[in-house]
């Protein structure tokens, strides 16, 4: 089993189905296309990122890509501290979709979907804002918080799958591996 992706956060839940795989990071070119939705976006990298790593045809691919969606913006990583402070300023007090592509591939057959969360924020203060962003947490984040980190501490409620919004929807993964003839939890390859 192949895990596309240099995501810590991926590797610690794929981790927690009991798995053993290898990591590979894809190289693919993270860049909106002109008018894409935040849904088709994360599609489109995860099939991508499943595709960009080599691997024996008998092996399982996982990619996934997570973007936060604001009233249809596309939220991801952001590039400074002052950006991961405008986009908590955005999304205090409201609620916002996680969208996760998952592509699941062995040989030439890819699967993939994409599984999307709520996340209702509390309001923030100014100093909420610049004691997370002053953590280092928010830089590597898609909407510049981590639900598992102390970022948590903003997230009032979150409908739907909680590893979705960490990166990774495992239910999904499982089925979609199980759909390729892979069973992933309880197995020790």
């Amino acid at each position: 089993m192949l895990l596309a992706s240099a995501s810590p956060r991926r590797r610690e839940l794929l981790a927690q189905l009991g798995c053993t795989f290898d990591v590979a990071s894809p190289d693919v070119d993270e860049s909106v296309l002109p008018g894409e939705s935040p849904v088709t976006y994360v599609d489109r990298l995860a099939v991508a990122k499943s595709r960009a790593v080599a691997a024996p045809d008998d092996t399982l691919v996982i990619a996934a890509d997570t973007t936060v969606d604001l009233g249809g913006d596309i939220m991801a990583k952001p590039v400074d501290a002052a950006d991961a402070a405008s986009m908590l300023r955005r999304l205090s007090g409201r609620t916002h979709r996680v969208h996760t592509g998952v592509a699941v591939r062995r040989g030439d057959r890819v699967l993939h979907e994409v599984v999307t969360s709520l996340v209702t924020f509390v309001p923030l203060t100014a100093a909420d804002i610049e004691w997370y962003v002053a953590t280092g947490e928010p830089l590597d984040k898609a909407g510049g918080y981590a639900v598992q980190g102390a970022g948590g501490v903003f997230v009032q409620r979150v409908r739907g799958s909680v590893s979705n919004v960490v990166g990774l929807p495992l239910h999904t993964v499982v089925r979609l591996a199980a759909d390729l003839g892979v069973r992933l939890h309880g197995t020790a390859g």
